[in-house]
């Protein structure tokens, strides 16, 4: 039992741990985009049933409000039974509920087998998050981290064309797909190893059964997830209204507007890279930087009269929106203690789901009070300007004390 303690000790995590736990991340842009192409066919499918046209756009967003509500739990599983099995167990779940609706041949069923999905991608999301937490320290942990946010990024343009490429087959076939969580098991399975080993006191300890929360660092998380859910509306907006505000500028084409988008939301990858070459470690720093970026590509936003400013000012926009999600969730993890990380980023996955959320209802709102979309764009630069100018406060407040 000590020997396999001790060897337990050895494991040093490298670049296919980290890799093993990055490609999961696109698990939770593919349960929408890569069925988005083939949501017409459904609604063909299954027009006859009552309410079809609300039910059918279900199919992609149910798994979205899993996450948002369950990430919180499925940290505290992890924290109580160990990350690495429930992992395992839930690549299993989600491969098996992922290619249900291949046999199912009711809608309700369907829908079913998509709540399901969304339980096993909340534990996928917050679990390969929270081990890349476990597993690296430092520089390495910042690197992994923003790899997260790129991949996803960079995994939403695929997904769309493999999705759009097999639904030709048949609006069933893209579900196949949901079986690459097997590769995804095997990964996982070979190149990484259950984090509470590192700190267990004996061989059977492997399950840290942590479920206090006496040393969760609440007074210094909350503002973690404030600025998480308010950040998160500005970092949705183009990617869901981009199109919009394309079209009103007068393109019809929506391979064109797709294709104008993609370019645009190529930023997202880009700013991680710069967030990660940055060298800057003070998220205060770090967000003032980001909500100018953001303030900015708003008002280019606001004012364009053509496709390419507006297209200029998406890209602005979305190279600051890619600095800010690594920011938010290096922020998050630095300040949590192994015992509780799956907690803290349950929760933090929570916030930016609920982000996600309500960024249409929030732009909706602002489109329908100050004038249409442009209008709208214009408030969230005001928005995104007031972020700036509290983290600029902060830094000042700081340094006020030191300067007297």
């Amino acid at each position: 039992m000590a020997a396999a303690h001790n060897r337990a000790r050895t494991h040093r995590p490298g670049f296919l741990t980290g890799l093993s736990l990055l490609i999961p991340i696109t698990l939770s842009t593919m349960a929408i985009v890569l069925l988005a192409p083939i949501l017409p066919r459904m609604m063909e499918e299954f027009r006859q049933g009552p309410h079809a046209d609300y039910w059918v756009p279900l199919v992609l967003t149910f798994p979205a409000i899993c996450i948002a509500l369950l990430s919180p739990v499925a940290g505290m599983l992890g924290d109580y039974f160990g990350r690495r099995r429930l992992l395992l167990c839930s690549f299993l779940g989600y491969a098996v509920v992922g290619i249900a609706p291949l046999f199912l041949v009711s809608l309700p069923a369907i829908l079913a087998s998509r709540v399901l999905v969304g339980v096993f991608e909340a534990l996928i999301m917050v679990l390969t998050t929270t081990m890349i937490g476990d597993y690296f320290d430092g520089p390495a942990r910042d690197k992994w981290l923003a790899a997260q946010a790129a991949t996803a990024s960079l995994s939403a343009l695929l997904f769309f064309n493999i999705g759009g490429q097999l639904g030709a087959f048949g609006w069933r076939t893209p579900f196949w797909i949901y079986l690459s969580a097997l590769a995804m098991f095997a990964m996982v399975l070979r190149f990484t190893w259950e984090p509470a080993e590192e700190n267990a006191a004996s061989e059977a300890d492997h399950a840290p059964h942590h479920a206090s929360w006496a040393h969760f660092p609440l007074a210094r998380f909350v503002p973690v997830l404030l600025v998480t859910i308010y950040s998160s509306v500005f970092f949705y907006t183009v990617q869901i209204q981009a199109s919009v505000g394309l079209a009103q500028l007068g393109l019809t084409d929506p391979a064109r507007i797709g294709f104008l988008t993609s370019i645009a939301s190529v930023g997202v990858p880009l700013g991680t890279v710069v967030y990660s070459r940055s060298g800057l470690k003070d998220p205060r720093w770090l967000l003032l930087i980001e909500m100018v970026m953001l303030c900015t590509g708003f008002l280019v936003m606001a004012r364009a009269q053509g496709p390419t400013p507006f297209l200029v000012g998406c890209f602005i926009n979305q190279l600051g929106a890619g600095m800010l999600l690594p920011t938010l969730l290096v922020w998050a993890m630095g300040l949590l203690a192994f015992e509780v990380r799956g907690r803290g980023s349950g929760l933090w996955q929570g916030a930016l789901a609920v982000g996600q959320f309500l960024c249409p209802v929030v732009v909706t709102y602002l489109a329908n009070r100050f004038g249409g979309l442009f209008a709208a764009f214009g408030c969230l630069a005001v928005g995104a300007g007031a972020g700036a100018v509290v983290a600029l406060a902060t830094l000042a407040w700081q340094r006020k004390p030191a300067a007297a």
